[in-house]
């Protein structure tokens, strides 16, 4: 099979054999019951060529979708004039990028419809272009924008500076911000011109009224019925990558179904609505397909500079931002500042949608998947300990010493990492910030070794076990104190049956108990006892 690796456009896909996962039907149902729509999904998750399947179908290549969906619901394939704008591949932290990617794009189409020399202003322009399309063509303009806020995420709290038109000095954040909101608000002056308008991006900057200038788009980011239109869900994959999955399988000895779990809890996970329907990371899936390998392909490709950016400015940890039910408008909607980091940790993917509360119409977001949570927790913990040896380093080797019982290194490893926290916990005279802050270190911690079967505060009869690891010849119960005592954390243990769970499990259970000194800023008592079965 043919992976469309790295290609976008809906023509190169179809004429050149590669595997296609039909959406087709989803697009007709976008272009007959509306016209402008906002569509906001991660990076590397088909927006692109969601665009393209678009252009294709209103220059009305009926060709290119013999056998899809959509050849047995349109029956007239009608050509009309498509303007394809892309954001996607600039860097625009240098002054006058954004200008000179907008001038080019509108340059092209000029060339087609012709110009009016006396027009400079962008949406000036672009009317004036939609306006001599429908003239000279019969039929109204369709207008597709991919990406149209990386002019603003790719600034986005960054100190740059330009000088404006009228002279005066401003940050080139509102200058790019200012420049789309004149050109995307032509939409609404234009409208007897378009017959269809579609703007892909991550984010959707409601708050800062980049779309005040045209109709408000209809945002099917949430609609249950668009759930589906960018990404696979399972029913996608086990049809149209049948036949990989089996190769997959063979190649790594073991069952189809065993690989689709593999597949499932490293790639799968992400819900974009309500429905909750299961959707996989395509951009990884066809990696792994391709590979015959389980990496990070897409946390790999690159992580957004402005999401490490509100991160290192904002005040609240990963860990009290997780596991936590919210309103949907308070990650959707998105405020650009650094105290809200939520709408760009779930819009940007590194969150999605793990249930929904119909009652109370909230919605609960946790990490995705493996591969997310995993390169996620790492990027963070790597600036947060700040070690020389990078945080995968250290996952590889207490994940070693746990898998093989060597609890003295378990104990060294812990140790070394924790000694760099100390600042932290030292500049932190409220015993409430200090109990915060050792809360965040062990939660690191923990989730850097979930390559086993980690848990976090598993609930129990008799209360909640600060951390129960599962290995494949040993169980690890693990409680921590703060500022206590290794022999007080083994006896809750004991006195609450923590290890009871695992009576009758064959792994040898061992119960730990760590005592963090916040005055020292590592461990200060390392206890463990084998649990008797």
């Amino acid at each position: 099979m043919k992976y469309p690796i790295g290609i976008q456009s809906f023509n190169l896909i179809r004429e050149g054999g590669y595997a296609y996962v039909d959406k087709t039907d989803l697009v007709y149902r976008l272009v007959t019951e509306g016209r402008i729509y906002f569509l906001s999904r991660p990076r590397r998750f088909g927006k692109s060529l969601l665009l393209s399947t678009l252009k294709y179908y209103f220059l009305g290549r009926k060709d290119l979708f013999k056998g899809l969906a959509i050849d047995e619901l349109e029956t007239e394939w009608l050509e009309y004039p498509v303007f394809h704008f892309s954001f996607a591949s600039s860097n625009y932290t240098q002054p006058g990028t954004l200008d000179t990617v907008i001038n080019k794009q509108l340059s092209d189409y000029e060339k087609v419809y012709g110009r009016d020399p006396e027009l400079h202003d962008y949406a000036l322009r672009l009317k004036d272009l939609v306006r001599a399309a429908h003239e000279k063509t019969g039929r109204r303009a369709v207008v597709l924008i991919d990406e149209y806020d990386k002019p603003m995420l790719d600034v986005l709290e960054l100190d740059y500076h330009v000088t404006d038109s009228t002279g005066n000095r401003v940050s080139l954040e509102d200058y790019n911000r200012n420049v789309l909101k004149g050109f995307y608000g032509v939409f609404k002056d234009a409208d007897e011109d378009l017959q269809f308008v579609f703007l892909t991006g991550v984010t959707k900057f409601s708050q800062v009224s980049v779309f005040s200038g045209f109709n408000q788009p209809d945002d099917i980011s949430l609609q249950r019925r668009y759930e589906a239109l960018c990404g696979i869900t399972k029913e996608e994959l086990l049809t149209v990558f049948d036949s990989s999955i089996k190769e997959l399988s063979e190649d790594l000895g073991i069952s189809t179904e065993e690989t689709v779990a593999r597949l499932t809890k490293k790639y799968d996970g992400y819900h974009f609505g309500a429905k909750m329907i299961d959707i996989f990371n395509p951009f990884s899936i066809l990696n792994c397909l391709n590979t015959f390998e389980f990496r990070d392909f897409w946390f790999s490709s690159g992580t957004p500079g402005y999401l490490m950016r509100l991160l290192a400015r904002n005040d609240e940890h990963i860990n009290e931002l997780v596991g936590r039910y919210y309103d949907a408008t308070q990650f959707v909607d998105y405020k650009a500042n650094s105290e809200q980091p939520l709408p760009m940790i779930y819009q940007s993917g590194y969150l999605t949608i793990k249930d929904f509360d119909m009652k109370w119409n909230t919605y609960l977001l946790d990490f995705p998947n493996e591969e997310v949570r995993t390169g996620f927790i790492t990027m963070i913990a790597s600036g947060y300990f700040k070690q020389e040896v990078t945080s995968k380093s250290w996952i590889i080797d207490v994940s070693h010493a746990l898998r093989k019982g060597d609890t003295e290194k378990v104990e060294n490893y812990m140790t070394s990492l924790l000694s760099s926290v100390s600042y932290r916990m030292q500049r932190k005279e409220n015993p409430m910030e200090c109990e915060r802050y050792f809360q965040y270190t062990f939660y690191l911690i923990i989730q850097m070794i979930g390559f086993y079967n980690a848990t976090v505060e598993k609930e129990t009869s008799e209360g909640r076990i600060d951390c129960v690891i599962e290995c494949p010849e040993y169980v690890y119960v693990i409680e921590f104190k703060l500022d206590g005592s290794a022999e007080e954390a083994l006896q809750q243990i004991e006195t609450k049956g923590y290890a009871q769970p695992y009576a009758a499990d064959p792994r040898q259970v061992i119960a730990i108990g760590i005592n963090f000194s916040s005055e020292k800023g590592t461990i200060d008592g390392f206890e463990l006892r084998k649990v008797e079965q």
